[in-house]
């Protein structure tokens, strides 16, 4: 049994997280920051954890976070980095699902946050959480950077394909699609009812901070240079992305259904669907699942990767908790073991 604390848990990735871990069988959650909510129970909050969450929200205290085993970070962009080391040292583990970690160039995080790193010395030695790609690093690793969302369905979309050598790289393009939960728990008008129902649009076309994650870890699996054109879009649901990624083959004699289901055989959470299939986000809802389905139309030279996750669970709080069971040698779906709900 290992104890475990969240900071920043008052939004969805957050909750998402006391979920999952509550019902974990290895872990013991011992503490749940929140400043502006200190001293509210957790359950108050989110009614759904009544009887399984006695905690009350607290303010941070490092005394407490370095007498955890392992602390999550469901915090803003550039709150871990101030905090991190000190855990580290302390010898916690320390799992961030922001964006702190996750590019390996501080000036390239900088330019696309705003701000500049507060702990450049870490970066190398983060390990980019995609268990699917990073399995035996993460296994060894002090300090995880939890992929972002739409990163998440766009390179299990399209790394079979770069894997093996079989599109261009030059020319990939991702359309992606996201519920609102995807924009957080913070109040704006964009995300309002009555501005995000009955409605889809485009957003952050010239530019999304997750551009340079998922082009980076593109690159790691070709010497080939990639270039990408990723476009999300704002979709009135509440929870799941859907990607739906092309790119143009240098052969079309390739069996593809057999190369996606080769590469995810012995992957518990990626599930390759039937030829002709059209995975849909309702499949995965509330589940750490990737689902995938791979096309050719007219049997032409453009291969369409269809894939869909929930993007708080296998896109934040569920590869977290993922990438913990790997961390600390546990089964690797405990705590991850709920079937989606449909409807």
């Amino acid at each position: 049994m290992i104890k475990a604390g969240i900071v920043g848990g008052t939004g969805y990735t957050g909750v998402e997280l006391l979920r999952l871990l509550a019902a974990h069988p290895e872990v013991k959650l011992e503490v749940i920051t929140s400043r502006s909510e200190e001293g509210m129970p957790v359950a108050e909050m989110y009614p759904n954890l009544r009887g399984h969450v006695e905690l009350c929200f607290s303010v941070p205290d490092m005394a407490v976070l370095k007498a955890c085993d392992v602390v999550f970070f469901a915090t803003p962009n550039g709150i871990a980095m101030t905090m991190a080391a000190e855990l580290l040292d302390a010898g916690v583990k320390v799992i961030d699902l922001a964006a702190d970690f996750r590019l390996q160039d501080a000036q390239e995080w900088a330019a696309w946050y705003g701000q500049p790193h507060a702990c450049p010395e870490l970066i190398s030695e983060a390990v980019y959480g995609l268990p699917e790609v990073n399995r035996e690093a993460i296994r060894t690793a002090s300090l995880v950077a939890n992929p972002g969302c739409y990163p998440t369905a766009v390179q299990l979309g399209l790394l079979p394909l770069i894997e093996n050598g079989l599109v261009e790289t030059a020319n990939l393009i991702a359309d992606a699609k996201s519920g609102v939960s995807g924009a957080g728990r913070k109040a704006t008008v964009a995300t309002l009812l009555g501005e995000a129902s009955e409605n889809f649009k485009a957003y952050a076309v010239s530019g999304h901070r997750h551009l340079p994650e998922i082009r980076q870890g593109l690159q790691q699996a070709t010497a080939e240079k990639i270039g990408l054109t990723f476009v999300p879009h704002l979709t009135p649901m509440i929870r799941g992305i859907h990607a739906t990624c092309y790119a143009v083959l240098k052969s079309a004699k390739v069996d593809l259904q057999a190369v996606f289901e080769t590469r995810y055989a012995d992957e518990p959470f990626v599930d390759v669907l039937p030829s002709g299939s059209h995975p849909e986000t309702r499949s995965v809802r509330g589940a750490n699942t990737c689902r995938i389905a791979i096309h050719r139309p007219q049997d032409g030279n453009t291969v369409v990767v269809l894939s869909v996750i929930d993007n708080l669970v296998k896109g934040a709080a569920g590869q977290a908790v993922h990438n913990m069971n790997i961390m600390f040698d546990f089964v690797e779906d405990y705590g991850l073991q709920g079937i989606p709900l449909i409807p």
